[in-house]
C-alpha cells in the first residue's frame, strides 16, 4: 500500500489523545550522600540502610546510563560509595512464572490433555503448556510450544496474536532494514496468513502465498454501458441509477424498502441520507459486481458504515477484508483501527492490532495504543469486536513487565489479563504476576491480595509472595508461621520453600535452611549471594569469592556477577573486578551497579586505568589463551574490551554470541547476533548472521536456505560452516555424513581466525568418527591442538576409546582437565574410561563442579539398580528431577519404575518426558509399552 494512501482520511476522524500513563523510564534516582568520602576508600558504608537485594537488573531498554552527575560520587579514590553489602539485608527475586510443588505431574496432566482435548482446544492446551515452560531455563521449550499453540490456532484473533508473539521471540524489531510487516516465508508468522481464518495445522510450516493477496481489478466488470437501471437513489441533489432488485439483494432491509409494500416499494426515487454520492454509486456497484477493491479506502469505509446501517452481510465482509489488506503501516493501523472498532469490523481491528503487536515493544509508547491496548475501556472495546483474550494479554504482560515492572501501563496490562482469565492456570498466573508487579511497586498491602487470590486459586508457589508482603509490613512471625506451614504440610518440600523461610529465621536456623536449600535446588543464587556476603562481613574475602565461583561455574548470572565483582574491588583485585564487569555487561548492557545507582560502563571507565592497558592484538592474544583454557567469562571479558575499541565489528559480535550460548545464555547471545547482522559490512556476511538466528530460533530449513544464499555470492568459511552444522543435526546417513565432510573441508580452505577452524577441526572429526573413519579423526583432532583447541582432546580420547586404547583415553581426559577452568564435562567423560571406583569419584566431581550436567546421576542410578537398590536408584534420578526436569532422566526414571511394576509412576513420567520433547521414540515405545496393561 502506498504509505500517503490515508493521508485524506485524517480529517475525517480525530483520534482522541490517550490520558493513560506510557512506559517511560522512571526517573533516576537522586545523587547519593557525598559526605565522609575522605574515610576509607573502599569499606566506609555509606548506606547500610538501603536494601541490596536490587542487584538484579531491569529491562537493557528501560535503564539509560544515569547523567553525568549521577556518578559524580564515584572515583578512583572511591570505587565502592555503598559500602559492601549486608547479609540480613539481601532477598531473592520473586519468579513472576508459574512454579510448581510438583512440576513432573503437571506436565503429565498437560500432555494428557493435549493429546485428549479436542482440535479446537489444542491452541489453549499448548499455551498453557507455554506458560509452564517460561519458567524453565530453556527458552526452547517455550518457543516450541508457541509454536504448537499458533499450528492448531483456528480464528484470526489467536492467530495474530501467536504470530506476533513468535516473531517478537526474534526481536526482529532490533534488525535494522526491516519492517514490522515483513514476511517470514511461511505461513507460521505470515501477517497475511494470520488473517485467515480455519484450522490447517498441517500447512503452517508451508511457505506462505504473499503474492495471492495482490488485487488485479477487472476493469471491464466495472462497466455501467449495458446495465438496465430501473430506479434510483437521491443523494441531495444528484440521483444515482440502480437496479431495485440488485440493491434489494444486499440485505433483508433494502428488499423490505423496495419490496416490501412500503412508500418507496412504489418510487422510483427514494431519497438517502447518511451517505455520499461517491458511496453510494459504490454501492451501486457492488450490488452487480460483488467487488469492492477498487475504490478507494474512504469510499470503502463509507460503504462499511452503509453496511452496518443496512445489514448487508456480504458488503461489510467485504469492505473488512478490503481495509484490513490495506494496513500496512504503524499510521494507518492508528487511524483505521477507530474505524474498526465502531463498524464492528472483525478483520480490520485484526490487522490493525497486528501492526501493533508486530510494533512492540516500541508501540507500547505510543499513548493511543495503549489506551486501546491496556485501559478497561480499550479491553471492553476489543471484546465488543472478539479481539480481547488472555492469550493477547499474557503477550502484553511479558513485555510490559521486561519493559518496566513498575509502570501504570504494567498494572494496567495485567489488571486487563485477570479479567479475561477464565482457566484456572490463567487465573494463578494473572494474580501471581500481578502481585509481583504490586510488591516491586512496594505496594504491600495490595500485593498480599493478589498473591493471596492466587493462592486460591491454586498456586502454591504464590504463598512466597503472601510470606513476603507479611514481612514488608512488619509482621515477621506471621511470615515465618506461613513458609513453616507451607514446608510442614507439602508431601516433597523445594529449594525456594527453605530459602524463602530462611529470610524469617535467625543466625544458625537461617544458614540451616540456606543450605537446605542450595542441597535440594543447588541452582538457587540467593543461598551463595548470602553465604557469600557473611564471609565478607567477616573479612574472608578469598571464601567468599570461592562461594560464588561454585555457582558461575555453571550459571552465569548478572547479580552473583556484579557480587563477585564487588568483591573483588574490595580485595583491590581491580583485573578481576573489570573483567566480571565486562561480563556482566554482556550479559545486560545497561546494568546499574550498586543498588541501581551507578551504570556499569562508568565503573569500567573507573577501573580501566587501575589495570594494565592493551590494545587489540594483546587482546587477540588473551582471547586465544582464556578460549584455549576454556575461560568463557573471561572470554567474554576480552571481546567486550575489544568491541569497546571497534563497536562495528560483526566478526567480534558473532563471537560473543558463540560464547554466550556455551554458557547458556540464550537471550544475551541472540542479541549479539542481531547486533553483528546489523553490523555486518556485506551482503553474504548478513546472511550468515540471519541463517544463524533462524537456526538457533528453530527454523532449520530457512537457515540452510541463507547460508546457500551466502555461499551463491561469496565463498566464506562461516557460510559452509553454518550450512555444515544445520545438515550435521540430525540423523545423518552416509551420503549425507559424506556432503558434511565436503562442507567443512570447504570451510577449512576459506579464510578464517584459529579459533573458527579450531571448531570446523573438531565438528569434522566429530563426522569422521560418526563414518568410523577414526586415523582421519585422529588427525583432525590433533590438528585443531596445534591451534590450542583444548576441546579437541575429547575427540581424541574418544578415537583412542574406539581404537581401545582406553588408557591413552584417559590420559587426554586429564590434560583437558589440566588445562580447562570449566572441567566438569572432561571429569563426566574421563569417567567413561576407567573402572567403575575410579568413575564413581570423577562423577561425584563432576556433579559437585556442575550439577546441571545429568549424566553423573544416571551413571549412579544404574549402578544402584544393577545392585538392586532400586529405591536408592529412584531417588538419585528424583534428587536431580527436582530441579532439573530432563528428557533422559526422565525416561530412566520412568523405565526403573516400570521394571518395578509401577506402572502409574512411569506413565506419569513418561508423559512428562514427552512433554519436554513430544518425538523421542525410546519414550513413545515405553509409553505404549507401560500403557498395553492399561487398555
Amino acid at each position: 500500500m502506498h504509505p500517503n494512501l490515508f493521508t485524506t482520511m485524517r480529517t475525517l476522524k480525530l483520534i482522541e489523545g490517550c490520558k493513560a500513563t506510557s512506559l517511560n523510564p522512571p526517573p533516576p534516582p537522586p545523587p547519593p550522600s557525598t559526605t565522609e568520602r575522605a574515610g576509607e576508600k573502599l569499606f566506609h558504608h555509606l548506606h547500610d540502610h538501603l536494601r541490596v537485594n536490587s542487584f538484579r537488573s531491569k529491562s537493557t531498554r528501560t535503564h539509560p546510563p544515569p547523567p553525568p552527575n549521577q556518578n559524580s560520587v564515584v572515583s578512583k579514590d572511591s570505587l565502592l560509595p555503598y559500602g559492601l553489602p549486608v547479609a540480613n539485608l539481601l532477598e531473592p527475586q520473586i519468579d513472576p512464572s508459574l512454579k510448581f510443588v510438583d512440576l513432573i505431574g503437571k506436565l503429565s496432566d498437560v500432555y494428557r490433555q493435549i493429546e485428549n482435548c479436542s482440535h479446537f482446544e489444542k491452541s489453549d492446551a499448548y499455551l498453557e503448556q507455554c506458560a509452564i515452560f517460561r519458567g524453565l531455563s530453556d527458552p526452547k521449550l517455550f518457543r516450541r510450544s508457541l509454536r504448537s499453540a499458533r499450528q492448531h490456532a483456528f480464528n484470526v484473533h489467536t492467530k495474530v496474536v501467536l504470530a506476533s508473539w513468535l516473531r517478537y521471540e526474534r526481536r526482529e524489531d532490533e534488525l535494522i532494514g526491516t519492517t514490522s510487516m515483513d514476511c517470514c516465508g511461511r505461513n507460521l508468522e505470515c501477517p497475511k496468513a494470520s488473517l485467515v481464518s480455519g484450522y490447517d495445522p498441517e500447512r503452517v510450516y508451508d511457505p506462505c502465498l504473499c503474492s495471492g493477496y495482490n488485487v488485479d481489478v477487472d476493469v471491464q466488470e466495472c462497466s455501467t454501458s449495458e446495465v438496465d437501471y430501473d430506479m434510483s437513489f437521491c443523494i441531495g441533489d444528484e440521483e444515482v441509477p440502480c437496479v431495485r432488485r440488485k440493491v434489494a439483494s444486499l440485505s433483508e432491509p433494502f428488499r423490505a424498502m423496495l419490496y416490501g409494500g412500503f412508500r418507496e416499494t412504489e418510487r422510483n426515487t427514494i431519497s438517502l441520507n447518511g451517505i455520499s454520492v461517491e458511496g453510494m454509486r459504490a454501492a451501486e456497484m457492488f450490488s452487480r459486481v460483488r467487488k469492492v477493491e477498487m475504490f478507494p479506502p474512504n469510499v470503502v469505509l463509507e460503504l462499511l458504515t452503509l453496511a452496518n446501517q443496512f445489514c448487508c452481510d456480504e458488503l461489510k465482509a467485504a469492505c473488512d477484508m478490503t481495509l484490513a489488506r490495506l494496513v500496512s503501516n504503524f499510521d494507518d493501523a492508528v487511524l483505521l483501527i477507530e474505524y474498526g472498532l465502531e463498524e464492528a469490523a472483525y478483520l480490520l481491528v485484526a490487522a490493525c492490532l497486528q501492526v501493533f503487536l508486530r510494533e512492540l515493544p516500541s508501540s507500547l509508547h505510543n499513548p493511543n495504543v495503549v489506551k486501546i491496548l491496556c485501559s478497561v475501556e480499550g479491553r471492553e472495546r476489543l471484546a465488543l469486536v472478539g479481539h480481547a483474550s488472555f492469550t493477547l494479554y499474557l503477550f502484553l504482560s511479558q513485555i510490559a513487565m521486561e519493559e518496566d515492572m513498575e509502570s501504570n501501563t504494567t498494572v494496567m496490562v495485567l489488571e486487563c489479563l485477570v479479567e479475561c482469565a477464565v482457566e484456572a492456570w490463567q487465573k494463578q498466573l494473572a494474580c501471581h504476576q500481578l502481585g509481583v508487579v504490586m510488591l516491586e511497586r512496594k505496594e504491600y498491602k495490595d500485593a498480599q491480595r493478589w498473591f493471596s487470590t492466587a493462592v486460591k486459586a491454586g498456586h502454591v508457589y504464590s504463598l512466597v509472595g503472601v510470606a513476603r508482603c507479611k514481612f514488608k509490613r512488619g509482621h515477621r512471625y506471621s511470615a515465618y508461621k506461613t513458609m513453616n506451614s507451607l514446608i510442614s504440610g507439602s508431601p516433597a518440600a523445594t529449594g525456594w520453600m527453605h530459602q524463602e523461610r530462611s529470610l524469617y529465621r535467625s543466625c544458625d536456623e537461617k544458614m540451616f535452611d540456606i543450605e537446605i536449600a542450595t542441597d535440594l535446588d543447588p541452582t538457587l543464587t540467593f543461598p551463595y549471594k548470602f553465604r557469600a556476603v557473611s564471609l565478607v562481613e567477616e573479612s574472608q574475602f578469598g571464601s567468599a569469592v570461592a562461594e560464588l565461583n561454585k555457582i558461575l561455574r555453571f550459571k552465569v548470572s548478572p547479580d552473583c556477577l556484579e557480587m563477585r565483582a564487588w568483591i573483588y574491588i574490595a580485595m583491590k583485585n581491580y583485573e578481576g573486578a573489570l573483567k566480571d564487569i565486562r561480563a556482566l555487561l554482556t550479559l545486560e548492557p545497561n546494568f546499574l551497579m550498586f543498588n541501581k545507582k551507578i551504570h556499569g560502563d562508568h565503573m569500567v571507565e573507573l577501573l580501566r586505568p587501575l589495570v594494565q592497558r592493551r590494545n587489540q592484538a594483546d587482546c587477540w592474544m588473551q582471547l586465544y589463551d582464556r578460549w584455549s583454557s576454556v575461560d568463557d567469562i573471561g572470554s567474554l571479558a576480552v571481546v567486550h574490551h575489544m568491541l569497546a575499541n571497534d563497536p562495528g565489528k560483526s566478526l567480534l559480535r558473532f563471537r560473543q554470541s558463540l560464547l554466550l550460548l556455551r554458557l547458556n545464555c540464550q537471550k544475551a547471545a541472540m542479541r549479539s547476533l542481531r547486533l553483528a547482522r546489523n553490523h555486518s559490512k556485506s551482503e553474504h556476511e548478513r546472511l550468515v548472521y540471519e541463517g544463524w538466528i533462524l537456526y538457533d530460533t528453530g527454523h532449520r530449513e530457512e537457515a540452510l536456505a541463507k547460508a546457500e544464499e551466502s555461499v551463491s555470492i561469496q565463498r566464506s568459511f562461516e557460510a559452509y560452516f553454518l550450512k555444515a552444522y544445520a545438515l550435521a543435526d540430525s540423523t545423518l546417513d552416509p551420503e549425507s555424513s559424506k556432503y558434511v565432510i565436503q562442507l567443512l573441508e570447504e570451510a577449512l580452505r576459506c579464510p578464517s581466525d584459529g579459533l573458527r577452524k579450531g571448531q570446523a577441526l573438531n565438528n569434522l572429526g566429530s563426522v569422521y568418527v560418526d563414518c568410523d573413519k577414526l586415523d582421519l579423526a585422529a588427525d583432525c583432532y590433533k590438528n585443531a591442538l596445534t591451534i590450542k583447541h583444548t576441546r579437541a582432546h575429547q575427540g581424541l580420547a574418544r578415537v583412542y576409546h574406539l581404537k581401545s586404547q582406553r588408557k591413552d583415553a584417559y590420559n587426554e581426559m586429564t590434560k583437558l582437565i589440566e588445562k580447562a577452568q570449566n572441567n566438569a564435562s572432561a571429569f563426566e567423560k574421563r569417567s567413561e574410561y576407567c573402572d567403575r571406583e575410579m568413575a564413581q569419584r570423577d562423577l561425584v566431581m563432576a556433579t559437585q563442579l556442575d550439577p546441571l550436567r545429568t549424566y553423573p546421576y544416571r551413571y549412579r542410578a544404574a549402578v544402584l539398580m544393577d545392585d538392586h537398590r532400586e529405591t536408592e536408584a529412584i531417588e538419585e534420578l528424583s534428587k536431580a528431577i527436582a530441579f532439573k526436569p530432563d528428557l533422559q532422566l526422565l525416561h530412566l526414571r520412568a523405565a526403573f519404575f516400570a521394571s518395578m511394576r509401577e506402572t502409574t509412576n512411569a506413565i506419569r513420567d513418561c508423559e512428562a518426558a514427552l512433554s519436554l520433547d513430544p518425538c523421542h521414540k525410546d519414550t513413545i515405545n515405553l509409553y505404549h509399552k507401560v500403557r498395553e496393561p492399561q487398555s
